[in-house]
């Protein structure tokens, strides 16, 4: 009883490690477009910019509706489209003239930041879409103070990731995750502001 107790308290936190169901095949959970729009509503970005955990495209194809040049990689070709790039991002080595946003594999989420502040030049900027929860524990909070964020923006609504890519016409499938939106800006040295976000 206190282990189903302990790990339903776990699952609600969205803590993976805790979950009674198998993580998605390479961590896989699609992000809504909803919160893509409204990351561009509040950021602007390098006309380059490079989705390096790319999936179906939920992220990349809401910066070309806007008219971004997306370069579309990941360590799988989800949906066969011609023009991703089968890469995996953490053996990359050569320096970006450009942004990168993404919504990394969560168990791999530090390394990401880590390698994208790597490869992008100084006043690039590297925005991921990671779980509030991202902001604990002390391995992240050294690398949080060799790359402070600039700005997160909290989700008031929580938005619902998918494991299969399909969002309803309402893009609203419910979450007990609070996620949100990390920007980096590559030389920045202070204290993020924090914002918010979905409250319609």
């Amino acid at each position: 009883m206190a282990d189903r107790l302990t790990n339903a308290v776990y699952t609600v936190l969205g803590a993976s490690n805790h979950s009674e169901k198998e993580r998605n095949a390479n961590d896989f959970y699609a992000t809504p477009p909803l919160a893509v729009r409204q990351l561009l509503e509040v950021e602007t970005f390098n006309n380059n910019v490079w989705e390096c955990a790319y999936g179906m495209g939920h992220i990349g194809k809401v910066f070309e509706e806007k008219g971004y040049k997306v370069l579309k990689s990941d360590i799988h070709n989800y949906n066969n489209e011609d023009d991703v790039h089968i890469v995996n991002f953490l053996s990359c080595s050569k320096q970006w003239k450009g942004d990168i946003v993404t919504n990394p594999p969560y168990i791999l989420a530090q390394q990401f930041v880590e390698k994208a502040m790597e490869l992008v030049n100084d006043g690039a900027k590297v925005a991921m879409f990671l779980k509030i929860q991202f902001l604990e524990g002390k391995k992240r909070r050294e690398m949080f103070k060799k790359y402070p964020p600039k700005r997160i923006y909290v989700a008031v609504n929580r938005f619902g990731c998918s494991t299969d890519g399909v969002f309803d016409k309402n893009e609203n499938l419910g979450s007990a995750v609070c996620y949100c939106w990390y920007i980096w800006e590559k030389g920045f040295n202070g204290n993020p502001e924090i914002h918010w976000i979905n409250e319609r």
